[in-house]
């Protein structure tokens, strides 16, 4: 820059004493000077913004603190703001006398005060003509009468805000006008201070206390740095308003009212608003500006708690390595007997993988003790999963989840719905942007059709942050909301909208309260230590819930009830106090490829009439069961990974008819399925969960229950009996399936491998139990044991390598048909004093013990079986004592002859036929978004075993 050889630095000095005109001009003189200007962003451009009467800090009131990229832009862009109230001056002045002449008028400046040219508001109004500028000196004026304006005027405070006080009322019938650096109060004979029908008003820097402002359709208005101490501001059919950088103090009822659609008709000034927004910095997310979400979770868990996750998942593992240490070379672990306890079950008494997909002729054992080969295939895990299967927990520290289980940045999000962005840009009725709502009733209430956008405001310490109801459309973007007396955000009687990227938190009641048809798109929010829920839907509301992080809240995370029906996907809910979703008192809705973890009660908890469709989330290490559907509930549960849950992974009652299909249940503490019939006592909520919830508003009670809709969900099929198929159960800490029910149960093509107990325990079973076409492999106890008194049919069943018995009963009527009992470290079937049972068609075989085993005075109908001779020191068949109630017809014993014998089981195959059983759509589904779920997730379980409750029941 050639400037008489002066420094750069020694310029700036120079050129930061210039007032705002001169800047300008020496902008214009050439590119280095332009760019020497623009270099003053933080010396002289910050002087002139700070310096400015008419405006504040440009983060006011939310941030004051920070400072702007630009002070420069930000100086530009009030500048052009508070230029916008005399854009129509050429349109107007051209329409009146003074247009004969083509000459422009020079505005006036007026003077009010003791000592000047008028001594009140009143009377110099009265003289004031087309855009003249009205001068209030320091003092207090108060008008005693209505003021009117009829021409449009600049009135402007002189001095410091607050030494110019009016007390006026006053209505606005021109065209435009402009109010700035003034402390409004209402006049003693009307509660309204200002309004206006049908003009333009613009406020700039002002205080306004304890009354009323009314803009009605197609009026406008444009306020920026201004105070609402107790004031009301009521907008009523706007086309357009714009509030901006404001403080909302205290109100007594709603800070802002929207009523009414906006209107058709649209004043002069509408189009220049639309433009001074499009204009200004958007508050739209950039990936940048989405940090947040983008972070690991464990950073953002730690963001919110001091606690830290143990999880940790990485590469998957395939279906048949095995997930545990296996035994050293030389242990003598693969050689020990299996001991027999007090009721003839034998119990494996050293650990080992409980993984092998190979029968015990592969175990450690020298080959002379061998004395067949008998081939067939162990069905492990079955991969409904996408060919991989969740590994054993381990202590972890960190989170990595799959690309395509972390969350979308809500940039992300709405490049994919193109519906969402447009309503995210869209801009209609009023615009609230980076106000502060505080120490008051109400925020902002829309109502009667009514159109808001709020976008990077705080609502913090009041009854409620907003309110939508009648038809009414949000948008918020970007908002924080706590520490709300009640709900955050209140939608009822069909309001929608689109509530994004905001922070909810800390809030008495939910987070967001949906109702009575309300149908938003609630999308990337963090709602989290609410002391209640951090969703409800109720009362026939809707909306779509994706891609939140919902987490900490001391009731459910999303809390479905009296017919709400909303779809719930790609959210993650965890570390509540409660359950991460409860439907409850008929509620509905369609929860797909959520994360819910780490909850204190059950990962979603269904009972008293809840409907849900449960399908492809990844539920796991819960501080209880993984799901539970107590008393009453129902719903479809489809191609969920339930994983590391402490309780149970699926604890149910069989009364309420549910549905539990294609699921991957494994690795929970206790049983992987449970079925319980009796009532538990468990139907009642802590903390209010149950039927003597309030969820009214404001304390007011309301009968939901006449406004219920009754429709169909083609999702729901009609299920009469409780149905268990094509699940995945394996290597949970107890039995993978316990019943104990007086109802019907179906157990049908399902995987139950690896379980730390038993693979089906019977308890109870007055009605029938069939058990069909299952998978039931290397279980660290029998395969299947039937309690005393239970009626159970076990038909195509594959049994292989469980450490005890193949099939172990005591039931007055059970049928065992057509099932492979093969390779099992206790007997292949054990018969017990006083159990009555069929065994027809079946191939049997016991690697150490005998193929059947008669205890006592069993009775038993033994018929056409094939039945393989295990080791030369057993026989294949024992009888206890002399029982002629055992009956044996047409079986056909296969005993060894050499050592290079080799058995198959062939015609029919190896059971079960899983391949003819499987249901098309639901193992279709499940190899979607949940196949990335399936992958190495490991995390500490404590183990432990319970009777007949659920670890949420247990503990109340």
């Amino acid at each position: 820059m050639e400037a008489g050889g002066l420094p750069l630095e020694l310029w700036r000095m120079i050129l930061a004493y210039l007032h705002l005109p001169d800047l300008g001009r020496c902008s214009l003189v050439c590119r280095a000077w332009y760019e020497l200007i623009l270099s003053l962003d933080s010396t002289r451009w910050r002087q002139l913004c700070l310096g400015c009467t008419e405006c504040r800090h440009p983060n006011w009131p939310n941030q004051p603190d920070v400072e702007p990229e630009s002070w420069r832009e930000a100086f530009k862009q009030h500048y052009l703001a508070s230029k916008t109230w005399t854009k129509n001056a050429l349109d107007l002045e051209s329409s009146v006398c003074f247009s004969l002449f083509r000459r422009r008028r020079e505005r006036r400046t007026l003077s009010v005060g003791p000592g000047h040219e008028f001594d009140s508001l009143g009377s110099a109004l009265a003289m004031a003509s087309l855009y003249d500028r009205i001068v209030l000196f320091p003092g207090v004026y108060e008008e005693q009468g209505e003021i009117i304006l009829k021409v449009p005027v600049e009135i402007v405070g002189h001095g410091k805000l607050g030494e110019v006080a009016l007390l006026a009322s006053i209505d606005q019938h021109c065209s435009t006008t402009r109010l700035c650096n003034l402390v409004f109060m209402p006049a003693w004979f009307s509660p309204f201070m200002f309004k206006t029908t049908s003009g333009h008003v613009q406020f700039d820097n002002c205080n306004f206390e304890n009354g009323h402002i009314q803009v009605h359709g197609p009026g406008t208005c444009q306020v920026k740095f201004c105070t609402f101490k107790n004031t009301h501001v009521f907008l009523h059919n706007v086309p357009l308003c714009v509030l901006e950088n404001c403080e909302f103090v205290g109100s007594e009822n709603n800070s802002v009212t929207v009523e009414g659609h906006p209107s058709a008709d649209k004043n002069w000034a509408y189009k220049y608003l639309l433009g001074l927004i499009k204009s200004s910095p958007s508050i739209l997310p950039t990936e940048d500006s989405d940090s947040l979400m983008s972070l690991d979770l464990e950073s953002r868990d730690q963001a919110w708690s001091p606690r830290t996750c143990d999880i940790v998942i990485e590469g998957s593992q395939s279906p048949t390595s095995p997930a545990s240490t296996s035994p050293k070379p030389g242990s003598k672990a693969g050689s020990q007997e299996a001991e027999v306890g007090s009721d003839g079950e034998r119990v494996a008494q050293t650990p080992d993988s409980s993984d092998g997909g190979l029968s015990p002729s592969g175990e450690d054992e020298d080959e002379d003790q061998l004395t067949y080969r008998l081939s067939y295939q162990v069905q492990g895990p079955r991969p409904v999963l996408g060919g991989s299967f969740l590994g054993p927990p381990l202590p972890g520290a960190s989170i990595q989840l799959p690309s395509c289980l972390v969350l979308n940045s809500l940039q992300q999000e709405l490049q994919k719905d193109k519906e969402a962005m447009a309503l995210a840009s869209s801009v209609q009725g009023c615009l609230i942007r980076k106000c502060l709502f505080r120490d008051g009733k109400g925020g902002v209430f829309v109502c009667s059709y009514g159109r808001a956008k709020m976008e990077g405001n705080i609502f913090r310490n009041l009854t409620y942050a907003v309110r939508c109801i009648h038809n009414s459309k949000i948008v918020m973007l970007r908002n924080d909301i706590h520490r709300c007396r009640a709900s955050g955000i209140f939608l009822r009687l069909e309001g929608g909208g689109l509530i994004a990227g905001n922070n909810i938190y800390h809030n008495a009641e939910a987070g967001v309260d949906i109702r009575k048809k309300s149908n938003p798109l609630i999308l990337c929010n963090q709602i989290h230590h609410g002391l209640r829920s951090g969703i409800v839907v109720l009362g026939n509301g809707k909306g779509i819930i994706r891609n939140n992080q919902i987490f900490s809240n001391k009731e459910a995370g999303i809390y479905i009830l009296y017919h709400g029906n909303p779809v719930v996907s790609g959210n993650h809910i965890f570390k509540g106090r409660a359950a991460g979703i409860a439907v409850n008192e008929n509620g509905k809705g369609l929860i797909t490829e959520n994360v819910i973890r780490e909850n204190q009660w059950g990962g979603v908890d269904i009972r008293r009439g809840g409907v849900p469709v449960l399908r492809s989330n990844l539920i796991c290490f819960g501080y209880s069961d993984g799901v539970v559907v107590g008393d009453e509930g129902k719903g479809l549960i489809e191609g969920n990974t339930i994983y590391a849950n402490k309780g149970c992974g699926v604890w149910m009652m069989s009364s309420s008819l549910p549905h539990v299909t294609s699921n991957h249940v494994s690795y929970n503490g206790l049983y992987g399925v449970a079925v319980f019939s009796q009532k538990d006592g468990s139907g009642e909520f802590p903390g209010g969960h149950g039927a003597q919830e309030n969820f009214s508003e404001d304390g007011d009670a309301i009968l939901w229950e006449t406004e219920l809709e009754k429709d169909d969900d083609p999702l729901r099929r009609p299920v009469t009996i409780a149905l268990v198929e094509s699940n995945s159960i394996n290597h949970n800490g107890a039995s993978g399936l316990y019943v104990q029910s007086s109802e019907v149960l179906h157990v049908l093509t399902n995987v139950i491998h690896a379980n730390g107990d038993r693979g089906i325990t019977v308890a109870q079973s007055s009605q029938l139990t069939r058990v069909v076409n299952n998978s039931i492999s290397c279980n660290r106890q029998s395969g299947v044991k039937v309690e005393a008194q239970c009626k159970v049919e076990l038909r195509g069943n594959g049994i292989y390598d469980n450490r005890g018995h193949g099939i172990i009963t005591k039931g007055d009527s059970t049928v065992v048909i057509e099932n492979d009992i093969i390779g099992n470290r206790g007997s292949g079937l054990q018969l017990l004093p006083r159990s009555d049972t069929k065994v027809i068609k079946n191939r049997i075989h016991s690697f150490r013990a005998y193929g059947i085993a008669v205890r006592g005075r069993a009775k038993a109908l033994v018929q056409e079986n094939i039945i393989f001779q295990g080791k030369t020191s057993k026989t294949i068949f024992q009888q206890i004592s002399n029982n002629r109630e055992c009956v044996l017809q047409n079986n056909k014993f296969l005993v060894f002859k050499k050592k290079s014998d080799t058995w198959r089981l062939v015609n029919p195959p190896a059971r079960p036929h899983l391949e003819s059983s499987l249901r098309g759509p639901s193992a279709a589904h499940s190899g979607q978004k949940v196949t990335a779920m399936a992958t190495r997730i490991t995390a500490r379980v404590e183990g432990g075993y319970h009777s007949n409750r659920s670890v949420f029941c247990t503990i109340l």
